[in-house]
Parts: structure tokens; sequence; C-alpha cells
């Protein structure tokens, strides 16, 4: 591959991955490349990332899962597509550089605002779980350097004192033809919690398929901690069957269950657990190391409280968050449909 040839990935789940090499190099075979014959670059560019382009290449593509389709040159060059004279590819080219730049600065805005909104979310769990509401109470040394100072009438606890860690798992002599929704480790996302589930017969479930959590527990990932899997759970998530890489947290009567989760979430809690796991590339802690992690307890009282302004606080940002994602979805869209128009002839540009 020279500088200037085109690079588009053959693969159709790949939809629209294509672009011009700056320099020279190599890529994988997945990738065809094409040296340009009297086509203006840049053009080509966003030709390739057209909707017309992208939707038919994929079309001619072969494999058994469509998603993973892949396009061959000697099929692929049979494509007709109309290109108007090289001085007014050009001027699109151009014109859609100017463009877009501009686009991408509204989009890349909006990605630093979405940042900056769910830091602050991060910042209210962190201060209303380890300092309380009332900013005029007096503080003492809680002796945890991740936590720091705390309310006078607060206690600090180990985990294990407010909480059952791995209350209940499948019996192995489960009926092999029950039915299950597992949820694996990546399945879950410090922001939004449980993303998917996998369908198994218990007989053909993964080995690791077997904790059990009820309505009100909190899971949280102990291998591969970095990742802060973890999540509340309601009535829906106690149906499914966790990995044995979570632990499943179950509040004791003096602690309210989504104050136990908030305060699994704080900085001062997810840094003490990525503090004592261990491993390179997949870090774990075990339950007696996480049973040990300290916590900060207020009274029944104050939990309300905190778990209230948590919630009401929360959706503010979470709104405001949706709004800035939607925006830069509109921004996409637009974008990819001004590409279209101009390399289709759809749109004049001088």
């Amino acid at each position: 591959m020279k500088a200037g040839d085109f690079v588009i990935n053959s693969r159709s789940d790949r939809k629209g991955s294509s672009g011009v090499s700056e320099s020279d190099g190599s890529v994988s075979l997945i990738n065809i490349v094409m040296e340009p014959n009297d086509i203006f670059g840049s053009f080509c560019n966003y030709f390739l990332k057209s909707k017309a382009f992208v939707e038919e290449n994929y079309r001619i593509g072969h494999g058994i899962v469509a998603d993973l389709w892949t396009t061959r040159y000697d099929e692929m060059k049979n494509i007709i597509m109309a290109f108007p004279p090289k001085p007014e590819q050009q001027a699109i080219a151009n014109f859609l550089d100017e463009t877009c730049e501009k686009l991408d600065t509204v989009v890349a805005q909006k990605e630093k605002m979405i940042a900056l909104l769910k830091e602050r979310k991060q910042a209210l769990i962190q201060n209303a779980v380890t300092r309380g509401l009332n900013k005029n109470v007096p503080m003492k040394d809680s002796g945890v350097d991740w936590i720091g100072e705390i309310p006078k009438n607060w206690e600090v606890k180990r985990l294990k004192f407010i909480c059952v860690l791995n209350k209940e798992s499948l019996p192995e002599n489960l009926n092999k033809k029950q039915e299950i929704n597992y949820v694996d480790i990546g399945s879950v996302t410090f922001e939004d919690g449980i993303l998917s589930t996998e369908y198994y017969l218990f007989q053909n479930a993964p080995s690791r398929a077997r904790k059990v959590a009820k309505n009100g527990d909190t899971i949280v990932s102990t291998v591969r901690t970095y990742l802060k899997a973890i999540d509340f759970i309601d009535e829906n998530k106690s149906k499914y069957v966790y990995s044995t890489g979570f632990a499943i947290l179950s509040p004791n009567k003096n602690i309210l269950n989504k104050y136990l989760y908030n305060q699994v979430r704080a900085d001062a809690f997810t840094e003490q657990v990525s503090y004592n796991s261990k491993g390179m590339s997949y870090p774990a802690i075990n339950s007696t190391d996480l049973g040990r992690i300290w916590v900060c307890v207020p009274s029944k009282q104050e939990q309300e409280k905190i778990v209230n302004y948590i919630d009401a606080q929360s959706r503010k940002l979470d709104q405001a968050v949706t709004q800035q994602e939607q925006a830069i979805v509109k921004l996409k869209e637009y974008k990819a449909s001004l590409i279209d128009s101009c390399v289709l002839g759809k749109i004049k540009v001088s």
C-alpha cells in the first residue's frame, strides 16, 4: 500500500470503513487496496463512505452470516457509479472538507460535554456517600485514605459487616433442561448496567453460570475489575443467572439496598477494589478481600435522604446526557446525508 491509495475493509460488518492512505505501509488481508486512476483522492474518500456505494458493496457480499459477509475486488470493481469531472470532484471535496470539519468540531464539543456530565455525576455520588448532604456538620478523619473525612456521626465499616456476599448459587442438580438467561462480565457496564443476556439450557450453559441475585441486591465484578461492572438488581434482573466472576451483595437490615448500590459505585470503593486486585491482564479480587473493603455508614434515615438526592440529581444529569447524545446522532445523520447528496450530484457545489 502506498500513500494516496484507497483502502476499504471488505467485511460487511465494517460498512463504511474506508479511507485514503496518508503513507506507505501495509494492511491486513481483509482490506482491499486500490490505486487511484484519474480520480481526486479526497473526493473518492467521501464517495467510498456514501450510502449508495456502501449498500451496494454490502449487497454483493458473500458468506453464511450476513454481518460477516466479505466482498471480493473482482466483484466490487464491477459496481457502476456516476462520477463528475475532476474539477467538480475537487470542488465537492473542498466543500465537504470544510463543512464536515465544522460538524466534527460540534460533535467533539458535545462528546466532551457528555464526559463532563458523567464526571459530575460520579463526583455527586462520591461526595454524597462519603461527605453526606449537610456541609455544615462537624467532620472527622475516617482513617481510610480513599475516603478521607466523613461526618462525625458516621461510621466506617468493612463491606462484609453491612451485607452478605454470595448468599445463593444454582444447585448442581438443577434440571438440565432448565432455561436460563446468563449475564457475563462483558455484558455489564459501569454506566448502563446490564446490556444483554445470553440464553441457554442449563446443560449447555458455561460452568461459571452459577450465581443467583435477588431483588434489591447489587452485583460487582470481581474479575477484570477495571471494567467496574456493577448494577442494581430489580425484580426483572433477579430472574437472570450471573457469572461466578460477580460478587452478589445482599444488604443487611440496617442498610438500604439503593444506598449499598451507590456506595459501591463511588470512587472510594472502586479505587479500593482496583488497589486490592491481583493480576495484570485480568486483575481480580477474591471475596475475602472484597469483604474487607471499607465503606461509609450513616444512619438509615440519612441513607434514605442520600439515595433520594442521588436519584433526583442523576435523573437531571442523565437527561442532559441523552439530549447531547441525540444531538450527536442527528449531526452524524446530517453529515452522512450531506456526503451522499454531494457525491451523487443532488446538491450543486460551486
